[in-house]
This record gives C-alpha cells, structure tokens and sequence, in this order.
C-alpha cells in the first residue's frame, strides 16, 4: 500500500472546539498497551448526523462538547500495530467497532453491551473519534473487510451494523412487509437488510425524489414521497402506494421526525412492531391510542451489539447488501470542515473524509 506523504510519527487530528469551531492538532499516538490491543491507520471516516449536531448544537442530550474533541466514528483503516494474540497482522484492511464496552457489567454480561453504562463510545464526548492518522482499539473491535470491499466503502460498516441491529429488533421478516421512513444512509441500509431477512416488500418514504430514486437499488420494492398534512392521510398514502389494504407488519423510522413516527403508527397493521432507529427531538408526541388499540410493539433501538459487526460483514461479503454508490461525496483531510457544512445541507447520501496524507484512489481500491 501506498499513501501520499504525512508528518511520521505524527498523529494529526481533526478537532472540534466547545463553540463550534474546528481546527487540527497534533496529539499523541495510540500504544499497544496489552497483548490484545490493534493500533489502526484510519484511511476512510464516514460522517454521521450526530458529527453534525455536535458541532452545531454543542451536545446531544446529557453528552456536552464541554473541551475539544475529536469527532468521527465510522471508519475503516489498515493495522499499524497490533499485540501477538489479537489475531490480526499489520497490513490487515479492518472495518471499525468504535465503542469499546466494560464487558463485566450485567448488560455486557447478558449480552447486550451497546448498553454497558461504562461504554467508551468514540466521538461521544468526553471520548475522542476516529478523525486523525492513528485510532487504537481492542481487537474484538477490529473487523477484516474483504478483499471486493473498498476501504470507503469499509467506512460504512458502521451504519450497516446500525441497520442490522434494527431489523433485528423488529424480529422475524421472513414475507414481512417493512416500512421504512428516511432515504439517508441508514434508511437505505434499513432497507436492504430487511430484503436479506426475507421481507417480501420494503417501502421506502422520504421527501426528497433525488433520495427516493436510489432507494431501489438499495432493497425498496416501493417508494413513496410524503406530501400529505396529516399523519393518516400520509398513513394512508402510504399503504396505497404499497397496496397493504391491512397496515404494514414492520415499520422502522430513521428519521427521528415526529410527523414520521405518527404515519408510521396508524400505517402498522394490527399487532406489528415499530422500530425507532433515528433521533429527533427528545419528547416527541405519538399516538399512544394507536399503540394500544392495534398493541403494537414499539421498541428503541440503540447502535448494534452482538454479531450485528460480524452479520453486517456477512451481508456485504455475499453483496446481499450493496454498498458501492452510497459515498456520493468524498474529501481530502484537509477539506474536513467542507464535507461537515455538506453533510449538514443534506447533499447526496454519504460525505466521508479521508485520513491525513491519504490518496483517494488507495481508499476505493479494494485490492489494496
């Protein structure tokens, strides 16, 4: 592998200050501190909607930017360094898992450790992200990539494993029909693992026509653009564009948005499941009377856990899942700030920045 040339034994980040503003620095390099640790050379960080709120809102719920931080959390890089029993050799392309959990507390214990109280979650304030050269974690938080995979595209195993873990939740889709609000990222991605599990119809619903049009090549067998006022109107619209007479079995909101929510509640069939996979405002007001009238299941989700890393591999190595065409825009280290005020107009699908000193063209080979 080749890249372009960087500061050596530098580790340059891209640093976001309480207020809002950016700027790099140099910080100390990740060590090898046990036999199982894996230094890795972050090639490829995708950017999420909560890079964009830190920095625009200061904080997400009880999570403050209170002293600057590194932001960045779904990327993909190559082993730099790693400890002789963490199964991994240097030159090893990885996907990364960027929370680390405690793994004794009792959610760790009864395997769900996405909800350890003591989970050291990269770019959660007060620890740091994935945006600079070096990023050190555990080895049960490095991932092979295979060889057709790109280490852009590696980038997105992260809201893949978002997606999985949500249709997880939402149980059996095996000839479930699935709704899906939001045509970003994760809705795609919801979109496509849904078809994985079985779903025999996915229905994709967003605003924006330009998103709508990539929906099918991601797993939609229907779309639909919400124009309607009310939630049952836009419910109704809904299931008609879809032709479920009955509701939908499955639907998972990856908006977050409060109009979604409540057309994705009256448009659930009798006894079906919502999934809450996105975040909007912290109290949002829903038709409760719809949850007990049809006793729908109404379940959060909250990043992935176990096996979801692994599944979200499996789907992508098969190509069950497609990720190629997903990263509409791509940006140089030095472009950070660029590719934040981009991801927050909304424009294309997917903005990821590439590490210092790295060449685009390295980053989309997947035979490096």
């Amino acid at each position: 592998m080749t890249v372009a040339q960087h500061k050596q034994g530098v580790n340059e980040a891209f640093v976001l200050y309480p207020g809002g503003k950016f700027g790099y620095e140099e910080r100390e390099i990740p060590t090898i501190e046990t036999e199982r640790d894996v230094v890795v050379r972050v090639i490829a960080t995708g950017l999420c909607g909560s890079d964009v709120h830190y920095w625009q809102h200061g904080g997400i719920g009880r999570y403050i930017v209170e002293k600057p931080i590194i932001l960045g959390h779904e990327s993909s890089g190559i082993v730099v360094q790693c400890g002789k029993d963490s199964g991994f050799e240097i030159g090893d392309r990885v996907a990364l898992e960027p929370g680390v959990a405690c793994n004794t507390c009792r959610p760790c214990r009864a395997g769900r450790y996405n909800l350890c109280p003591k989970m050291r979650f990269a770019a959660t304030p007060p620890y740091n992200g994935t945006l600079a050269t070096y990023y050190g974690v555990p080895a049960e938080c490095c991932y092979k990539l295979p060889p057709h995979i790109s280490l852009r595209d590696g980038a997105l195993i992260e809201p893949l494993s978002v997606a999985v873990h949500s249709c997880r939740l939402a149980g059996d889709m095996q000839e479930k029909s699935v709704i899906v609000f939001g045509a970003g990222p994760v809705g795609l991605l919801c979109a496509g693992v849904a078809r994985a599990f079985g779903a025999s119809s996915v229905t994709v619903v967003d605003v924006v026509p330009a998103r709508l049009q990539s929906a099918v090549k991601y797993g939609a067998t229907h779309t639909h653009q919400s124009t309607a006022q009310s939630a049952e109107q836009n419910a109704d619209d809904i299931l008609q564009t879809a032709g479920l007479e009955l509701g939908a079995n499955v639907v998972l909101d990856a908006t977050g948005a409060e109009p979604c929510m409540n057309a994705g509640i009256h448009a659930l069939a009798p006894g079906g499941t919502f999934v809450q996979v996105g975040l909007g405002r912290p109290n949002p007001s829903i038709p409760v009377g719809q949850i007990c009238d049809k006793e729908i299941v109404f379940k959060g989700s909250f990043r992935y856990g176990p096996e979801d890393y692994q599944t979200a591999i499996g789907l992508a190595s098969s190509r069950r899942i497609r990720l190629e065409g997903l990263v509409t825009h791509e940006y140089s280290f030095d472009k950070a700030e660029e590719a934040f005020q981009n991801a927050a107009s909304r424009q294309g699908i997917k903005s990821v920045i590439y590490g210092p000193g790295v060449e685009q063209d390295v980053a989309n080979d997947a035979t490096v």
